[in-house]
């Protein structure tokens, strides 16, 4: 008998320094620990109540505990939970119609996050590229400041050197070009290339919009030399940029395509869709996963597309990424020595720290959230604004108010650089 067990485990006391004691040290969380939230209103262990403008990095879209996934998720968990991928299931059988009926694709592939969504996809392009061409074409073009997940192969595609420090030797024939560079384009994407993976929105960047010029230029030259166009949209589809994913708004059709956060509003999952032609170059045993697409994952799913692929959930996102902005403009407005313009698509917003107080966009949100605001950053420069679709004007507001009395307290607190 393992003389540590502790038959009280399940009602322990804990709490944030607990973290530090017992967890691999990969983040540094808030000093609060969240024990219940329903929609965007959250509380901690102490009863303070937070409103929650992070949606667990534009995960949870529908809100905390949505009331509908609630119920389909526990008339599903009185069914069948998991069942390996020598069966196939009713939920993800459903939800792959759904998925691709929405969509350009004709295929899915499902997995438990964006990262394997990415790999998925990258392992995809190349062996289509192998199949088709040979081995000679193997070359991935990615973007700096772009962020694809944390396996090896998708850190190593990512262009942020931050996040592959002391893993070398990485995986190799990756290139990375600056993202809404045309020019540099033009000189990486050559007859070797098998995949050009992008984010139609950069989000752990910056939150930065890609330009349609460059995405459709992207689209061409994969096109003329016989690459995959990989669009992934992880973080900015699902409803988050006021259509179900970005490509629609550009007009430009990827041949693959990586969806996950929002997909589950919580509970893990991802997806990977493509076309036919590309989706039989991954025949049975060349790729997989234990829980990928199992049906309590598949019926979350299933019901968060459900409820936001509908054209007045849409405009809806819409008209509120409108007011958001509104309140953002007017924030520059009033804080010019802060704050730069107010950038990005839908309800995915970056309002950039400048001047001065550049690199300080964590100052802010640590000083907006001791007064009951949850906001994310995006580097180090820029404040990240993604809370759930579900959001009212009234909230909205109520955000502008705290963050402003927050800007307010940095402004009169901090010491600007010389």
């Amino acid at each position: 008998m393992n003389a540590k067990l502790d038959t009280g485990v399940t009602t322990r006391a804990v709490g944030r320094k607990t973290f530090d004691e017992v967890l691999v040290p990969t983040y540094a969380p808030a000093a609060m620990v969240p024990v219940r939230a329903i929609g965007l209103d959250l509380w901690d262990q102490a009863g303070k109540h937070y409103l929650d403008f992070t949606s667990g990095i534009a995960v949870s879209s529908l809100g905390h505990a949505n009331p509908v996934l609630v119920d389909a998720l526990t008339r599903q968990l009185h069914q069948i939970w998991h069942l390996g991928n020598g069966y196939t299931n009713e939920p993800v059988l459903r939800l792959a119609l759904a998925l691709t009926e929405a969509t350009f694709a004709d295929r899915a592939f499902f997995c438990n996050s964006g990262a394997e969504a990415n790999e998925a996809a990258l392992k995809l392009a190349r062996k289509y590229a192998h199949t088709k061409f040979g081995p000679h074409k193997s070359r991935i073009i990615s973007c700096l400041s772009s962020f694809h997940g944390r396996t090896l192969f998708t850190v190593s595609v990512g262009g942020q050197p931050k996040y592959t420090e002391g893993f070398e030797p990485l995986p190799q024939e990756i290139n990375h070009i600056p993202y809404n560079d045309i020019a540099a384009a033009r000189a990486a994407i050559g007859p070797d290339v098998a995949a050009v993976i992008v984010e139609p929105i950069q989000g752990e960047g910056g939150v930065i919009p890609g330009n349609g010029a460059y995405l459709e230029a992207l689209r061409e030259l994969c096109d003329a030399t016989g690459a995959l166009l990989i669009f992934d949209e992880v973080q900015s589809g699902v409803g988050r940029t006021g259509t179900l994913y970005a490509y629609e708004q550009f007009g430009i059709t990827p041949d693959i395509l990586t969806s996950a956060k929002a997909l589950g509003n919580g509970y893990p999952i991802g997806a990977m869709v493509t076309t036919n032609e590309i989706a039989q170059h991954f025949n049975v045993g060349s790729h997989g996963t234990t829980y990928g697409g199992n049906p309590l994952a598949a019926t979350v799913a299933l019901n968060v597309l459900e409820m936001i692929n509908q054209p007045a959930f849409l405009a809806r996102v819409k008209e509120a990424s409108a007011k958001l902005f509104a309140h953002l403009t007017q924030l520059c407005a009033d804080f010019p020595q802060v704050f730069g313009p107010a950038r990005g698509m839908g309800l995915l917003v970056g309002l950039p720290v400048i001047g001065a107080y550049e690199g300080r966009a964590k100052d802010i949100t640590k000083i907006a959230e001791g007064m009951g605001l949850m906001l994310l950053i995006a580097g180090p420069g820029v404040i990240r604004f993604a809370p759930a679709l579900i959001v009212s004007d009234a909230q909205l507001l109520e955000a502008d108010r705290i963050l402003r009395a927050a800007v307010t307290e940095f402004v009169a607190t901090a010491t600007p650089a010389a």
